[in-house]
């Protein structure tokens, strides 16, 4: 796929053909929680390089739980920032925040 990006499509079917249908979608919520405890791990330790590769394992699993559950991922998150964009949010001071009820 060189010069072609990733779609949710290709990486289920690359999913699909490497590990098999998946069973139960819990178990790819459960080894994306995995790959973001790699993530915070790569994070803590400043190794930026591994903070995108553990980056990307999230977001494959991610893609791949869509497709699973029938979503695309992609009209997810715009829905959800739309949701977003219309809160009231409290910064925390560290580039996070909560929403106001």
């Amino acid at each position: 796929m060189a010069g072609q990006h990733e779609t949710q499509s290709t990486i289920a079917g690359w999913g699909e053909e490497t590990f098999g249908p998946v069973s139960d979608p819990v178990s790819l919520a459960k080894r994306a929680s995995i790959e973001m405890d790699e993530l915070i791990e790569a994070l803590e330790k400043g190794d930026t390089k591994e903070a995108e590769r553990e980056t990307a394992d999230v977001l494959i699993l991610l893609n791949r739980l869509g497709a699973t559950l029938g979503f695309d991922l992609a009209d997810a998150v715009d829905e959800k920032m739309k949701v977003n964009r219309a809160r009231q949010w409290i910064p925390a001071g560290d580039g996070t925040g909560r929403h106001e009820s």
